[in-house]
């Protein structure tokens, strides 16, 4: 059965996220909170970890991953961004949005979408995702906890522990989370195109 660590939900305390990112460090898979729900993450190098949250998710190949990133200085090291695009992303982070970006040779082609050859990328406001972040010094490789069956991301860690709590190292307890999908914006051609309408305000991208 997985570890299962209580966060404080504003300050996370330390100590614990520094024993989240041991797990990250040696090949896990954890739960985590963040703005938009709960979500896995692994390491970006980690295929094995990978592999698994594929196999948790039933995910194909065509599925954009999303690196989890602490702010945008190691955006230009992964994703092909002109100024526009830039602006736009540094204007409307952190927040509610996935962005969608063609993606470097940094980028593991596992990670990738496989035939646009894409990647998602945000940056969160939860403070215990951006905690883990910090303390990792790396983007995360993360996908949104959405069980197969199921269009809506998971809420309630306790019941994440009930449903999947075998086939992941670590669940992090950040409190109950409401159901806030990110608004996808795809920034990979000349205008912004929005692929999903959530939370975040799509004015900006208009």
């Amino acid at each position: 059965m997985s570890q299962f660590f209580y966060m404080h939900a504003e300050n996370p305390q330390p100590r614990l996220i520094k024993q989240a990112v041991d797990y990250l460090n040696k090949g896990g898979v954890i739960v985590y909170p963040t703005d938009s729900g709960y979500a896995l993450g692994c390491r970006l190098e980690d295929k094995n970890a990978m592999a698994r949250i594929c196999q948790i998710r039933q995910l194909d190949g065509n599925h954009n991953f999303t690196l989890m990133c602490r702010d945008l200085s190691e955006l230009s090291t992964y994703a092909h961004v002109d100024n526009s695009a830039f602006r736009l992303i540094k204007n409307n982070t952190p927040g509610n949005y996935t962005f969608i970006l063609k993606a470097t040779k940094e980028v593991p082609r596992r990670l990738m979408n496989e035939k646009r050859k894409t990647i998602g990328l945000r940056v969160p406001s939860n403070p215990i995702a951006l905690a883990l972040l910090e303390a990792l010094n790396e983007p995360m490789m993360s996908t949104s906890l959405m069980l197969p069956g199921n269009d809506f991301t998971e809420a309630d860690p306790e019941e994440i522990q009930h449903s999947i709590g075998k086939l992941v190292d670590l669940i992090i307890h950040g409190g109950t989370l409401g159901q806030h999908p990110t608004t996808v914006i795809d920034l990979t051609d000349d205008s912004p195109v929005v692929v999903r309408e959530g939370v975040g305000d799509i004015t900006p991208f208009l």
